[in-house]
């Protein structure tokens, strides 16, 4: 019986044309789009007192977002090497796959899928939903349940946007990073038009009260850095990028020297308006700033905010739904997360199957808490990706470099991110040790589900039957290339 299922989709692909196989749509311009559009959301609207908290001092917080945004770029290179060198969808993924085989790579999956990914999805559809309904209460804060249910709404409807159409998803990113851009101008061109009016002040001691302990610096860093996150995505969707060995590269070396221009104008402006009391008790920076600067217009910033916030959430679901298609493609993941649309030509079990996830998490009331454990995992598998760089500098010499940087690059991010790593493992213990516990969690799922040959025949019959009603519900079939003979 299964094997009739599993025929019928094999019919359905070998009669549907000359090839099912995602499209290449991005240009240049929508990668820079993607990078600018992710990296640029919640993160510094509302959450800049994370790094002056454990930086200590305005000074030593201005370095700490230079320094993070110049990681960030030193990363995003090395990422540039692999993937051109390994022009695949997947990113890390397919990378650790690459360079250190099979159980490595699930287990980087194992927690992409569960917590990385949904985490920071159903985070920005809470910031989302928390902004466009502030206004409505204005005196307090808005209902859990009516936060919730527009998280959730706004999450299906974005996640219908990419399963229809990929120009749908880049015209919504374009404009969306637009508005935010334009938000960034406000805040920065009313700093400027207030220290032009001699308000230097907080600028008077920049280097009182730093913290110099390295563990708060590395916990610094990680609030930069998490401000940053999203550099890395675009190398999720290398297979639909044009001109993949040149659009990559460039995309990242626009996006990255400009988001941090723009990231430190903007923090520069926060200092000159705010003290260091208002922004540490502050629950969105930006929003603080526009009731201070704004006046009547000051209504206009949870609007931005809600917008930032909505543009990235969309970036980030079609980036990261092509993490779990490659994973499933490897059969790491149910072949159904595999399927692609037939007439649409996009991954709509992988987005839907990360829909549900993250549904289930924004249910979660104190879903932010989930951050503080895997920003530590997050930091562990940057750094086993760029030392399989360096592995296979040595181990596999004879593949294509396209782009190739300088030794020091990655020699430099590894010692960083070995930093980043080690140091927070004896300020926030607890925090590390339920990361860890988390990935090795994830050893005997692999050793049952895929290390496992012989598995039980019934149990074999159930994937084939989950893995064909998928293809029949959603019109869906596997990826394949036709091959004119």
């Amino acid at each position: 019986m299964s094997k009739q299922r599993t025929d019928s989709v094999e019919s359905i692909s070998s009669s549907s044309g000359p090839g099912v196989k995602m499209k290449k749509e991005l240009s240049l311009i929508n990668g820079v789009a993607i990078i600018v559009g992710i990296i640029i959301g919640a993160g510094i609207f509302v959450s800049p007192k994370g790094v002056l908290k454990y930086s200590g001092s305005v000074g030593q917080a201005l370095i700490v977002w230079v320094l993070s945004g110049l990681l960030s770029m030193i990363g995003a290179l090395c990422y540039a090497e692999l993937g051109t060198m390994i022009p695949k969808s997947g990113g890390d993924y397919a990378y650790i796959m690459e360079a250190f085989g099979p159980l490595p790579a699930f287990l980087y999956l194992w927690v992409a899928l569960f917590i990385l990914v949904p985490t920071g999805n159903a985070i920005t559809a809470i910031t989302f939903a928390q902004y466009i309904l502030q206004p409505m209460w204005p005196t307090c804060d808005p209902p859990y349940e009516a936060v919730r249910l527009l998280a959730a709404v706004t999450t299906c409807l974005l996640t219908v946007i990419n399963c229809y159409n990929v120009k749908w998803v880049t015209r919504v990113q374009d404009i969306f990073t637009a508005t935010k851009m334009f938000a960034l101008g406000i805040i920065v061109l009313a700093g400027i038009w207030h220290l032009c009016a001699g308000n230097t002040k907080h600028f008077e001691q920049p280097m009182a009260d730093t913290q110099t302990e390295p563990g708060y610096i590395a916990l610094a860093f990680y609030s930069g850095l998490f401000s940053y996150s999203g550099w890395n995505y675009l190398n999720f969707v290398t297979e639909e990028l044009k001109d993949p060995y040149k659009n990559l590269p460039k995309a990242i070396c626009i996006s990255m020297p400009l988001v941090t221009a723009v990231y430190v104008v903007t923090n520069i402006a926060y200092f000159v308006v705010l003290d260091r009391d208002e922004i540490l008790s502050s629950h969105a920076v930006a929003v603080t700033f526009g009731t201070k600067m704004l006046g009547i217009f000051s209504y206009t910033m949870p609007f931005f905010v809600a917008c930032s916030t909505f543009g990235s959430l969309n970036g980030a679901i079609f980036a990261s739904s092509r993490l779990f298609f490659v994973g499933a493609r490897q059969g790491h993941l149910p072949r159904a997360i595999a399927l692609i649309d037939v007439k649409r030509l996009t991954p709509v079990p992988s987005l839907i199957f990360m829909c549900i996830i993250t549904l289930a998490l924004v249910i979660i009331e104190d879903v932010y808490v989930l951050i503080n454990y895997v920003s530590f995992v997050e930091a562990l598998f940057t750094t086993i990706s760029v030392t399989g760089l360096l592995w296979m500098r040595y181990s596999k010499p004879h593949l294509l470099r396209p782009i190739k940087v300088n030794l020091v690059l990655p020699i430099l991010f590894l010692c960083i991110c070995a930093f980043l790593v080690t140091f927070p493992c004896y300020v926030s213990p607890w925090e590390v040790s339920i990361g860890l516990a988390f990935v090795i969690c994830g050893i005997p799922v692999y050793l049952v589900t895929i290390a496992w040959r012989s598995k039980p025949e019934w149990l074999d019959k159930a994937f084939n039957l989950f893995n064909t009603s998928c293809a029949k519900l959603f019109v869906c079939v596997p990826e394949y290339e036709k091959h004119e003979s």
